[in-house]
């Protein structure tokens, strides 16, 4: 029998489980191969003793529905750069790769399916280079990977946030209030230009267009007669103005990135401190847009993903990455997928229809 271990790393996102689902189920058509997980990314299979678990049609039945992985996720303990302690108490960064490629191999893996957004995949070149044969399959919640059209768990974070912003609209304009909603994306500002489309905004903030106070405080000013009118704002969590930097705490040892949040705290503070006399008011959706059950679509483009990233597997066409690439799947190398980010263009057809809309961007 062959072997395939399948990981999912980095923040969780609606769809995983379909994904897992569509490879074990495309696995067991096969007479010669056996699916694995391992446990909270390739954490599982580094720790001692190991955490792997079989994957078959009984363990993954009816979790295409299900929030989250089975496997567990997590951000830390990247192997390309893996915190170790040493003798004298400090903590040193060492590339494991090459003891990773290893210890794949001494299990008898032939294969690895690496579930996971541009951290993850790094990984999975790195691995490749190594020496494993690795198929990646693209998660974010953020949609910053420029060689796929939308990865999974895009769309149901940004139904909700969707569904919460037109809660926030009724009560903005019961009290006559500025209502500042912040959501994820890091460097990103989809899930934020989205949900101003789709929610009817008044004003996005993206990370990619800095704002300008002024105009913003302007904006505001012309929705308000008499102390009566109200703004609804959606500002993404790496946004910031044109003289400022982003909101974000050092975050924790072996975390693949700074942790970012807060923004809309800051962008509140900055508006008070520029004399706006309305009443506002904060919300921060957080990790809600990570949980749920996934939507429709979602469970579609993942399910075909993990079909797809098994077929690879059997075409041997490794070092690749599932992509959905003008309502096709297809395949590309990873190190091209990963090679360039997936920012918001300023002057794209997204934007500039939010700007027809009536959407300030701050600029």
């Amino acid at each position: 029998m062959k072997k395939i271990l399948v990981a999912t790393g980095g923040g969780d996102c609606p769809g995983l489980n379909a994904v897992i689902r569509g490879i074990v189920k495309r696995a067991s058509q096969e007479q010669d191969w056996e699916v694995w997980g391992s446990f909270e990314a390739l954490n599982g299979l580094m720790e001692e003793p190991t955490r792997l678990i079989r994957l078959d049609d009984k363990t993954v039945a009816g979790i295409h529905v299900l929030g989250g992985t089975i496997l567990g996720t997590t951000n830390k303990g990247n192997p390309m750069s893996y915190p170790e302690k040493q003798p004298d108490g400090t903590v040193k960064k060492i590339n494991r790769i090459p003891w990773l490629v290893d210890r794949l191999k001494s299990f008898g893996f032939d294969a690895v399916i690496n579930i996971g957004g541009d951290g993850s995949q790094a990984i999975s070149q790195a691995m490749f280079e190594a020496g494993m044969p690795v198929i990646g399959v693209p998660k974010t919640i953020d949609n910053d990977l420029s060689s796929t059209d939308f990865t999974f768990g895009f769309q149901t974070a940004v139904q909700t946030a969707s569904d919460s912003f037109d809660r926030l609209v009724t009560t903005a304009s019961s009290h006559h209030r500025v209502m500042i909603m912040e959501v994820m994306g890091r460097d990103a500002g989809w899930i934020s230009l989205y949900t101003a489309i789709s929610g009817g905004a008044e004003i996005c903030l993206i990370p990619e267009i800095p704002y300008d106070l002024s105009v913003i405080v302007e904006k505001i000013k012309s929705r308000y007669n008499k102390g009566r009118g109200f703004v609804n704002i959606v500002i993404a969590e790496g946004a910031k103005a044109k003289d400022g930097t982003i909101t974000a705490s050092q975050g924790e040892e072996g975390r693949h990135a700074v942790r970012l949040g807060g923004v809309c705290y800051t962008l509140s503070q900055q508006l008070k401190d520029a004399g706006l006399e309305a009443d506002i008011r904060e919300t921060v959706l957080g990790h809600t847009q990570r949980g749920g059950t996934p939507i429709a679509f979602d469970r579609v483009i993942a399910s075909v993903f993990g079909v797809k990233a098994m077929e690879l597997v059997l075409e041997g066409k490794f070092g690749h990455l599932v992509v959905l690439k003008n309502n096709d799947y297809a395949a590309v190398p990873i190190k091209e997928a990963i090679s360039s980010y997936n920012f918001v263009d300023p002057k794209g057809t997204l934007v500039q229809a939010a700007k027809g809309l009536g959407i300030s961007f701050g600029d």
